[in-house]
């Protein structure tokens, strides 16, 4: 069942959304060479736990993963894309890291991700995560009322194909409010026009994740981390909105960004 949230539930999504982005930050100024995913893990863990929120993250156990999940923020590396288990490895040099974080305060809950290099960047790298950032950046501007999701899908689909990369639709964005995954789900490729009719109230988290040369997956033996098949490198945008009457609300938008 679709929920649709009043302006003050939307409001409260957004205190949750400033916090996650001001996390964010925070972790993306510590993700230096010779900093271990580890330091990242409990950094986010302190935070949250300084502000009095909790995790989603924490105890999550969902049919496809080897639950459950015991660390607050997934962490993935290169060719790791989505639901990368915190584990003890120290970045290097060039390394792409993708940083994905849902918390819950005063029972609301917002989700963000965001990809980052560490240290020396790559063409092809800055190339890939534009590419999600963009096609994030057009899917949020597709979510307007009397649009269709499908009309959501379309456009960061679209935008991904434009700059090269082919789509998974096996994981995308959800609708969230009082828990992390709700209905709808939001695929990152799709037919406009068709599906739910958006309205203003609908809270969405939009998430193109891309692959630079495949758009098939594998699992770790940890039955959490996702990498892309052929080993090619991967990164993924996330924010969390909110259907207004005019443009959609970025509830999880840091300083210069979207």
């Amino acid at each position: 069942m679709v929920e649709i949230k009043t302006s003050r539930e939307v409001a409260a999504m957004g205190v949750t959304g400033a916090f996650i982005a001001g996390l964010l930050d925070d972790l993306e100024g510590l993700a230096k060479p010779g900093v271990n995913l580890l330091d990242l893990e409990h950094r986010a863990r302190d935070l949250i736990a300084e502000r009095g929120a909790s995790s989603c993250y924490w105890d999550y156990a969902p049919s496809f993963g080897r639950g459950p999940f015991r660390n607050v923020i997934c962490l993935s590396v290169n060719d790791a894309v989505l639901h990368g288990l915190p584990h003890s490895y120290t970045l290097r040099d060039g390394d792409l890291l993708s940083m994905d974080i849902a918390v819950s305060i005063d029972g609301w809950v917002a989700d963000s991700a965001r990809s980052v290099i560490v240290g020396t960047a790559r063409a092809e790298d800055v190339h890939l995560i534009e590419a999600t950032e963009r096609a994030l950046a057009a899917g949020i501007s597709a979510a307007v009322p009397g649009n269709r999701l499908g009309d959501i899908s379309a456009a960061i689909g679209a935008v991904a194909t434009s700059y090269g990369y082919s789509v998974n639709t096996e994981f995308g964005g959800h609708g969230l409010g009082r828990t992390m995954h709700e209905d709808p789900h939001v695929p990152n490729m799709g037919r406009a026009g068709r599906g739910l009719k958006l309205r203003p109230g609908l809270t969405l988290a939009l998430e193109p994740w891309l692959a630079s040369g495949t758009d098939k997956i594998v699992y770790d033996p940890d039955g959490w981390t996702i990498r892309s098949a052929d080993g090619s490198r991967t990164a993924h945008s996330e924010h969390t909105i909110a259907v207004t009457d005019g443009r959609a609300l970025v509830l999880t938008a840091s300083n210069g960004q979207l």
